[in-house]
């Protein structure tokens, strides 16, 4: 049993196949001037936009084609003065990047007041704009989070814009909409899905909520992401959509740990796609929980690896992934000499937080040495 704990979440979440049109009538009454963020085309946003401005709403849209820059975001918070609504459909970028446009549109300063870490990090003085989140890709699990992730070049960091009030007004989980992702986009964004329910099931914030969520999903989001590195399965989609959403409520609400610590900074130094950055991570720091931390979630964790992939445990889910085409951190571009400055970063990190094993520079060096 745990102590006390509280739950952040959506007011409300719609999950299943075809509701991102259903849900139309429900974002509607949300406003009538909607600004939609989207992935680098508009192609896969046209079937929604159509459906809202059948419903009668102006809608202009702004594109997002790669992880949110600092620059990306003032752009946008300038096309989207005048809106009372925004929607971000597509991966966790331009979700991250439609939920910090809704925060900033009422805020009297501009972004670097209140981005933590290279910023002043003060509060919003006002409440977001509403905020509907469509995810397109099963990962980030970023339509359930509190925070948007930006990436300042500047300062070679990725950090975050944070608060309570920025949790999506709807989430639209639509597995669908996931179906043909490509096989190297599914296999980083389904480790990013897995390790963001494995780090709050071994956080030392775990509680009643984020154990049942991530009980259930790590052995679940293991076999869907195998059997989609073998074959299109609809059901495996689902299955993964699920884990994503699991994942996102279960980080909002216990934190991450030293993946995510590291994955951060990394993501600033080199550029690479997040969840490639995690699962080449997750291998080694598992390995450093393990040994300094043996617990009995340790041992279900391994369990459900093993089983998962017919034996052998956490090597043999390195030896998988890898073997599936994730590069390693080296071919993700990060450099031996770069390795004291992400470990320096990572400390500083509010997922280093969560972590149930409290790691200094040197273990996360050697961590480092270990994935490249």
């Amino acid at each position: 049993m745990t102590g006390p704990f509280s739950i952040v979440q959506p007011r409300r979440i719609r999950f299943g196949r075809g509701e991102a049109l259903a849900a139309v009538p429900e974002i509607a009454v949300l406003g009538r001037r909607a600004f939609l963020v989207h992935g680098r085309t508009v192609d896969r946003a046209v079937p929604l936009i159509a459906a809202l401005e059948q419903e009668g709403l102006a809608v202009s849209s702004f594109p997002c084609p790669g992880e949110p820059t600092l620059a990306m975001l003032d752009a946008a918070v300038s096309a989207a003065r005048g809106a009372d609504l925004v929607i971000g459909l597509g991966g966790g970028s331009a979700l991250d990047l439609a939920k910090a446009v809704a925060a900033l549109v009422p805020a009297t300063g501009g972004a670097m007041d209140h981005l933590e870490v290279v910023g002043l990090g003060r509060p919003l003085e006002a409440d977001p704009l509403p905020f509907v989140a469509i995810p397109t890709t099963a990962g980030t699990g970023a339509e359930v989070t509190k925070n948007a992730v930006i990436d300042v070049p500047e300062h070679r960091r990725k950090v975050s814009l944070r608060d309570d009030r920025m949790i999506a007004r709807l989430a639209v989980i639509d597995p669908s909409l996931t179906d043909h992702c490509p096989k190297a986009v599914t296999l980083a964004s389904g480790l990013d899905a897995v390790v963001q329910v494995i780090e709050p099931y071994l956080s030392h914030r775990a509680n009643l909520y984020t154990d049942a969520l991530a009980r259930a999903a790590i052995p679940l989001g293991l076999g869907a992401l195998r059997r989609l590195m073998t074959e299109e399965d609809p059901g495996a989609r689902d299955s993964m959509a699920w884990v994503s959403l699991s994942g996102g409520l279960a980080l909002a609400n216990a934190g991450l740990g030293a993946v995510h610590g590291l994955a951060g900074p990394i993501g600033g130094m080199i550029g690479a796609a997040h969840g490639a950055i995690c699962g080449a991570l997750l291998p080694h720091v598992f390995r450093r929980v393990s040994e300094r931390a043996p617990s009995a979630r340790t041992d279900e964790v391994g369990a459900w690896i093993g089983d998962a992939l017919g034996g052998g445990g956490i090597d043999a889910l390195e030896d998988w992934m890898h073997g599936e085409g994730l590069p390693r951190l080296s071919a993700l571009g990060l450099r031996a000499n770069d390795h004291a400055a992400a470990a320096e970063a990572a400390l500083q990190s509010s997922s280093m937080k969560a972590s149930p094993v409290p790691f200094d520079a040197d273990d996360l060096r050697g961590i480092l040495r270990r994935a490249g």
